[in-house]
């Protein structure tokens, strides 16, 4: 740790789990994130781990849920459709309050689509793509380097709120290259033992026992209560967002995560040069989405531009932190095209009018 390292991103994202604990990975294939479980397979034997290549996603993670269960650090990763084929799993894994990291290399869509990037699975992962009420924590990173820091940020915040916590990243940043360093992150405090997992006895005798099937309606209803109580709890703490060029006299603000955000920064650079007063919030957490930064926009604020690798998903979450105070906008690319730097100044200009 501390030395800066060119890497690619997926290999990155695979390393900095390794360093974060994580010992166990299961997957599948599919593209554009096979980097990541061909990294694990040659790593993780290295460090006393294990990598296990599933038969299907549908196998993937429910030996992710077992893995789980028993108390240790698991990820998988996949990217779009077999994030589908998992999303029953899923499900079962957030009912029973087993922490895992789960990532996202995101292609393009719907269907098989194409292995080109995409962030057209937004709603996917933040309105559950499984049954019932759940909610996963779902991190966002902007750049390779804090996708790293995330990633050993995701399994602490998994084990702190024994819930399962998405990484939800484009395919650019899988394949693209950049110098990292992978830094030690801060601790959170987490119990010593983790008393619910399988196989843990307490001094008194007795078992564990993880299921999520429950016949009767007021335990599954307290239950479900109690999951609420904690999703709160997350929505209080973990909220996480950046301003730019955010300031007083801003007249246009956009919003973008991911690698679109990158493609903002520079136009927002492009806009400012020409005297457009334009800044950017960039969304580090698509759940729980930064409703505030939206409550607080200064009076010269004019109008609200969502830029998507989609149709528009995340637009939805902006509409709902603008509460129809200002014109929200939006500009995406889809099908595995990116909005150009051009593309997203002249909307920009277009809203305002220029």
């Amino acid at each position: 740790m501390g030395e800066r390292v060119l890497m690619k991103g997926n290999e990155a994202l695979a390393e900095a789990a390794i360093q974060a604990g994580c010992r166990y990975f299961f997957g599948y294939p599919i593209t554009p994130q096979n980097e990541i479980p061909e990294y694990m397979s040659r790593r993780l034997p290295e460090v006393g781990g294990v990598y296990l290549q599933s038969e299907s996603e549908v196998a993937t993670i429910n030996m992710l849920f077992g893995a789980a269960g028993a108390g240790v650090r698991v990820m998988t990763s996949s990217s779009s459709p077999g994030i589908s084929l998992m999303s029953e799993g899923i499900s079962y894994i957030a009912g029973a309050e087993l922490p895992c990291v789960i990532m996202n290399v995101m292609r393009a869509g719907p269907g098989l689509g194409g292995i080109l990037p995409g962030q057209a699975d937004y709603l996917q992962a933040t309105r559950g793509g499984g049954h019932g009420d759940y909610r996963l924590l779902v991190l966002t990173p902007g750049t390779l380097q804090e996708a790293i820091d995330l990633v050993m940020k995701a399994f602490d915040l998994a084990d702190l709120y024994r819930n399962p916590v998405m990484v939800l990243v484009d395919g650019f940043m899988g394949q693209m290259m950049e110098a990292v360093e992978f830094k030690a992150p801060e601790k959170l405090e987490l119990p010593d033992k983790k008393e619910w997992a399988v196989g843990y006895r307490k001094e008194r005798g007795g078992r564990t026992i993880v299921k999520t099937l429950s016949l009767e309606p007021d335990p599954l209803e307290e239950h479900n209560r109690r999951l609420q109580e904690k999703y709160r709890r997350i929505e209080k703490n973990e909220v996480r967002h950046e301003s730019y060029m955010m300031d007083d006299d801003v007249e246009l603000v956009m919003v973008a995560y991911g690698t679109t955000s990158r493609i903002v920064r520079s136009s927002l650079k492009a806009l400012r040069a020409e005297g457009i007063k334009a800044g950017m919030i960039r969304p580090i957490t698509a759940w729980p989405f930064p409703y505030e930064p939206f409550k607080k926009l200064p009076p010269s604020a004019k109008s609200v531009l969502a830029v998507e690798m989609s149709c528009g998903q995340m637009v939805e979450d902006v509409k709902l932190g603008v509460a129809e105070r200002f014109p929200v906008h939006f500009y995406g690319r889809c099908g595995g095209n990116a909005p150009s730097v051009e593309e997203v100044v002249q909307a920009a200009k277009e809203i305002l009018g220029r």
